[in-house]
């Protein structure tokens, strides 16, 4: 296995053990950022562990995480991302739904990246050229073609009524769930918000690798099959 990928896949180890042991908590502590977003005590922890290791282990890298920002990987040839947990919402009301984020950027590109949720006990990860995996298995995208046979999922209510009417099947599962799902070929097309770095940048390589399309459309976060990518274009830019 690539070095890279080998010490990626060992930082989702340490987030998990992490997470695990506050899901669910009962003095679980939950603040709202300057932002107006929610942040734990778990998202706090797993960032500063992470942060820790790699500066330990990988001198000259940087990291860029949602928590605690550049921290010097601006001047960094290559910078870890790090989003330690996606999905805080449902973390912080129990809801299984989360993941620990990670992705590993050098010179500009998004080399790989891993998307860890523990308490669904599913992991899916992709290095450059090696294709996309969960849970060791390799997968792949969809082959549906057409929107009126797709499935797809939208964050926001707005974007689903639009793309509704078109579909075999719509609904709003949010967050990275529906981009791994579109990675898996669960979902054909999964559209998002304009989401920040730490939030796209592991979910690119596995989309990818797995044989989809990654663009934006009018700002927002989407990904798909490939074979239905502008069609759902189409029909969001009303």
């Amino acid at each position: 296995m690539d070095a890279d990928l080998e010490f990626a896949l060992s930082l989702a180890d340490d987030a998990d053990a992490l997470t695990l042991a506050r899901f669910r908590a009962a003095d679980l502590r939950v603040e709202t950022k300057a932002d107006l977003t929610p942040v734990t005590d778990a998202d706090r922890a797993v960032e500063r562990a992470l942060r820790e290791r790699v500066a330990a282990e990988r001198p000259g890298e940087g990291v860029f995480g949602e928590e605690e920002g550049d921290a010097g990987a601006a001047s960094s040839r290559a910078r870890w991302i790090v989003d330690p947990i996606d999905g805080t919402r449902n973390f912080s009301r129990g809801i299984p739904v989360w993941a620990t984020l990670l992705a590993l950027e050098r010179d500009g590109e998004l080399v790989l990246g891993v998307v860890s949720a523990p308490a669904l006990a599913r992991r899916w990860w992709a290095a450059r050229g090696t294709g996309a995996f969960a849970n060791s298995e390799r997968i792949g995208v969809s082959q549906v073609r057409t929107l009126a046979d797709a499935s797809v999922s939208c964050s926001e209510a707005h974007d689903l009524a639009l793309l509704e009417p078109h579909v075999w099947h719509a609904r709003g599962l949010g967050d990275f769930w529906q981009h791994v799902l579109v990675a898996e070929g669960s979902l054909d097309a999964a559209v998002d918000v304009a989401l920040a770095l730490w939030d796209r940048a592991a979910l690119e390589p596995i989309v990818e690798e797995a044989g989809g399309s990654v663009g934006a459309v009018n700002g927002q976060f989407v990904t798909s099959n490939g074979l239905v990518h502008d069609a759902v274009a189409q029909c969001l830019n009303v």
